[in-house]
């Protein structure tokens, strides 16, 4: 039931080279108003990815390299105090996409769900995903303001899914007293059902839909047939 991330991927994708200087590198995160690039080899296989911050690393220790006077704004210092920076002195004396890249790259297919995507994405702090085939090679990319599209399908369209995929198709229990509203994503189930378990069920299937934002549970049921706790 979850959109996957071939329905919300972007395939017009930008990359670079390992070999691919670092002006030609910023001049196409200008040119295509992009965060970052994968960096492919010459199969189109993903190495790394690099971004503005990798970039912009040169500018935080531009006194280091260039002696212009420049003092690296206060994270950049906290991160030499804490002994962090070795791995941003390395990118700021970088030249080229291999020098400046993150690798290996956090990578995903065409059939992963948007939500493990984004719980990739938490987990390992990044904005956007390359998305790969079984072999590798790069087919699209994937980042946060794409998943958001997940909440902004029609109602229409979360109702039909409810109506066709859940009730119609997933319980098998009589679903026909049954009956859903959607409004701005809110989806309000309301009517009767056989089993108590079964409207539990029904609620907590909606809410795995794609683009649902909450669930109204309004059903009743003709039996409690939930297990109860006795302290006995």
């Amino acid at each position: 039931m979850h959109m996957k991330v071939q329905d919300v991927m972007t395939t017009d994708v930008a990359s670079v080279h390992a070999g691919t200087p670092f002006r030609d590198i910023a001049e196409v995160l200008i040119a295509r108003a992009v965060g970052a690039v994968p960096v492919v080899d010459g199969d189109g296989r993903v190495l790394g990815v690099v971004s503005e911050a990798d970039l912009l690393r040169k500018e935080e220790f531009r006194e280091q390299y260039y002696h212009e006077g420049y003092r690296p704004p206060l994270r950049a210092r906290l991160r030499a105090r804490l002994g962090q920076a070795g791995g941003a002195r390395t990118k700021a004396a970088g030249e080229t996409a291999a020098d400046l890249m993150t690798s290996p790259a956090v990578t995903v297919t065409a059939g992963t769900t948007t939500v493990a995507a984004a719980r990739l994405m938490d987990e390992h702090g990044v904005k956007r995903l390359p998305v790969v085939d079984a072999e590798g090679r790069l087919r699209g990319i994937v980042s946060r303001h794409d998943l958001l599209k997940t909440f902004v399908r029609a109602d229409r369209e979360i109702e039909r899914e409810v109506r066709v995929e859940i009730l119609g198709r997933s319980l098998w229990v009589d679903t026909s007293r049954v009956r859903v509203h959607v409004h701005q994503g809110v989806v309000t189930l309301t009517g009767e059902m056989d089993r108590h378990s079964a409207t539990r069920v029904a609620v907590r299937m909606t809410r795995r839909v794609s683009g649902v934002v909450d669930v109204v549970d309004e059903l009743q049921w003709k039996e409690d047939d939930t297990p109860t706790w006795s302290g006995g």
